[in-house]
């Protein structure tokens, strides 16, 4: 753990903002495990985020100031962060909609901007044209471009940015809160339905990008096993309907649970852990699914081989009859199963820390602002 650390002598504190539009859980996780590391380095840190997201994550827990700032790119978002941003020394902005919303609070004035892109955002026809467009603008607007994977530092480049780097993101430890339920697996097994039989997981927002639509094409392969397996998906979205659909007029061996708080508690029950798709460039799941030592079936998608190396089982996107056939064959593979626990286990050892990540996102700060003589 980092010691507290004041700033050198004749300097004030760095002040700096942290912009958040409320997107994904691991964005939000991350700004607040940013958040309380700056904070114990002697950094001053405002978060300008929807109220609900300082709900869910209590940066003033870590020392952070919050600002309430909703997720919308009008008038009155924008000049509430202006306002936040007037004495700033570094913004440091966490997704496309996010940065796009600190240029607009920023423009016109000469202060270091920084931009973290975690996803790959998709589009269609004139909504994909405007995408790029907002991706050109931040872009071109930030002091530096931190992709978390490697395809999205070339894909800020392309948009044209001046300096994209590589910076992974540490997965946050769980909040105790959170997660210390205090079920054992069995408990967790017994709940949903999966005592006697695999329990396989899959996490994410129920949206068309994630791959659900080949999961329950996929899951057709495992119907007749005996015993069946159950695949449990958490998450909501507007997919619901037609995946719920689906699953009763096919009688797949799936649940949908919806938004569930224990996420991490039913991956570390589970038998398997089911990725058929991600626009996260470095999938929670699959972070989760390693350090619980559960064996995981992903699609070979951007940032996911970077993030898992051989560790996983990896299947062509959009392939369900491959998706299937390596879950029943995982499933039917004991040490194999085994073989890749170990794998996982040695490959989240090579992740950075929270302690590594908040550093490298502090030496490119120092790299951007200049000493601040007391005023």
């Amino acid at each position: 753990m980092s010691h507290v650390s004041s700033p050198p002598h004749g300097q004030s504190p760095l002040r700096t903002v942290q912009v958040l539009g409320g997107g994904s859980a691991g964005s939000s996780a991350h700004v607040r495990s940013l958040a309380s590391g700056l904070v114990a380095r002697g950094v001053r840190v405002t978060v300008c985020a929807p109220s609900e997201a300082e709900r869910a994550y209590d940066f003033r827990g870590v020392g952070a100031v919050h600002v309430p700032v909703p997720r919308s790119s009008d008038p009155t978002s924008v000049t509430a962060l202006r306002m936040a941003c007037a004495d700033a020394d570094l913004v440091h902005a966490h997704g496309l909609h996010a940065a796009f919303r600190a240029a607009l609070a920023l423009s016109g004035r000469p202060v270091p901007f920084v931009v973290t892109w975690h996803s790959r955002a998709h589009a269609d026809g004139a909504r994909g044209h405007l995408l790029r467009l907002l991706e050109r603008r931040v872009a071109k607007a930030a002091s530096v471009v931190l992709g978390t994977t490697s395809d999205l530092v070339e894909r800020a480049r392309l948009r044209g940015a001046r300096d994209a780097r590589l910076a992974a993101i540490a997965l946050p430890a769980p909040r105790a809160a959170e997660d210390d339920s205090g079920r054992p697996p069995s408990k967790a097994r017994a709940e949903l339905g999966a005592t006697d039989r695999p329990l396989l997981m899959a996490v994410g927002m129920l949206d068309r990008y994630r791959g659900y639509e080949t999961l329950l094409d996929a899951a057709r392969a495992w119907r007749g096993l005996d015993p069946v397996p159950l695949l449990v998906v958490a998450g909501e979205g507007p997919l619901r309907p037609l995946m719920q659909r689906r699953i009763e007029d096919e009688q797949l061996p799936v649940r949908l649970v919806g938004r569930r708080e224990d996420v991490a508690e039913l991956i570390a029950a589970a038998d398997l852990a089911l990725l058929p798709g991600s626009w996260e460039a470095r999938s929670v799941l699959a972070q989760e699914a390693f350090h619980a030592r559960v064996p995981l079936v992903a699609a070979d998608v951007p940032g996911i081989p970077e993030l898992v190396g051989d560790a996983a089982e990896l299947v062509p996107h959009g392939d369900a009859d491959a998706f299937g056939e390596a879950v029943v064959r995982l499933l039917a593979d004991p040490d194999r199963r085994e073989l890749l626990r170990e794998k996982g286990v040695r490959q989240a050892a090579t992740w950075p820390s929270e302690d590594e990540t908040v550093a490298q996102v502090l030496s490119v700060y120092d790299e951007l602002t200049r000493p601040r003589p007391l005023s």
